[in-house]
């Protein structure tokens, strides 16, 4: 998992990743509630001993119903904060802050041993899930992560749920932005929402940006 680019305290960064070969990496509703798990609790150092019985709470009600308590300590001691997300049948993207020294790279350990693991247990395989060590890119200055933001919360509309359907995906933290922040602080969403008077606001950025249809433009050379 060691990456070529130097990551700073206080930095964010864009996080992506595909799957080997480009193939699916979320078959099914426990796949995407796995991997959605992950990446909001696996910010500290905290172990989750039956994360099985939290996943299919969240399958079953859409909540993972973890105390208030733990979800505390998770922010108190995270290393990273997630920005903002989206999980896509083959790859995901992720704004990532780093918090504490090496606490991407620790982040990214835990999410990504522990999704291939459980992958590759499931649908008994053997090897890489992912299409080598997660890509990271810095993301320099405010415009850019606005910029960003809006081509994750677009990803989506290659699926054909278009523009209107973006805030009912649940996969992405598009929904937290404009309909309800499911995951409180755990998703550090201010460091965008806050630049914006209503969530509609935001909403018209995203729908007016054009950062999805530029960015597809030179998709692959992303991986």
């Amino acid at each position: 998992m060691m990456r070529n680019i130097e990551i700073s305290q206080g930095e964010y960064y864009h996080i992506y990743n595909r799957g080997v070969l480009k193939q699916a990496i979320f078959h099914n509703i426990r796949d995407w509630s796995r991997f959605l798990f992950l990446i909001t609790y696996l910010q500290s150092p905290i172990a989750f001993a039956n994360p099985n019985r939290i996943i299919t709470n969240f399958v079953e009600h859409r909540v993972f119903n973890i105390n208030s308590k733990i979800e505390a300590t998770v922010i108190k001691e995270r290393y990273v904060e997630l920005v903002c997300f989206c999980l896509m049948p083959n790859h995901f993207h992720l704004i990532v802050k780093e918090i504490k020294p090496n606490g991407i790279s620790r982040y990214m350990q835990r999410v990504l041993n522990g999704y291939s693991k459980y992958f590759n247990t499931k649908y008994k395989k053997s090897g890489h899930v992912f299409q080598g060590p997660y890509k990271a890119k810095h993301v320099s200055d405010n415009n850019s992560l606005l910029y960003l933001s809006t081509y994750i919360h677009k990803n989506p509309t290659s699926l054909r749920i278009g523009k209107d359907g973006l805030h009912k995906y649940q996969w992405s933290s598009y929904f937290d932005y404009i309909v309800k922040n499911r995951w409180n602080n755990l998703l550090a969403s201010g460091v965008i929402d806050e630049q914006f008077s209503s969530p509609d606001e935001y909403k018209e950025f995203v729908g007016n940006s054009t950062a999805k249809e530029t960015v597809d433009k030179i998709a692959d050379l992303l991986f």
